[in-house]
C-alpha cells in the first residue's frame, strides 16, 4: 500500500489528523477541495483513486507517478476531488490504462 514514506514530494504539511476513517479525507467527495500541500490528504486521495481505478497495492511507482501527475501537471484552477480525477483520466487516459 502506498504510504508516507513512498511519497515523491517531502514539503507537504502533516497538520490534518490522519483520520482513516473521515470520508471528506478518504477519497473525499467530488465537490470537495483538495489541498495539495496537506500531506495527509494527497496520501489518501491518491490511495483513493488507485483503489477506484483497480490497482494492486504494490503499485508503488505507479502512485508515485500519480503524485507527480496532481503536482506538476493537474493546472491550478482544477481543485476539486472530482475535476482533478477527471482532469487527469481525460489528459493521461493512455498512461492510466496500462498500470
Amino acid at each position: 500500500m502506498f504510504d508516507k514514506k513512498d511519497m515523491v514530494y517531502t514539503d507537504y504539511v502533516w497538520n490534518a489528523k490522519a483520520d482513516l476513517d473521515n470520508p471528506k479525507i478518504v477519497g473525499g467527495n467530488d465537490h470537495a477541495e483538495l489541498n495539495r500541500s496537506e500531506g495527509y490528504e494527497i496520501l489518501y486521495y491518491i490511495r483513493s483513486l488507485s483503489k477506484t481505478w483497480g490497482w494492486k497495492d504494490d503499485a508503488i511507482r505507479a502512485c508515485q507517478k500519480l503524485e507527480r501527475t496532481i503536482r506538476t501537471k493537474v493546472p491550478g484552477n482544477i481543485r476539486t476531488h472530482g475535476e482533478i480525477k477527471d482532469w487527469i483520466q481525460i489528459n493521461f487516459k493512455d498512461f492510466w490504462d496500462t498500470i
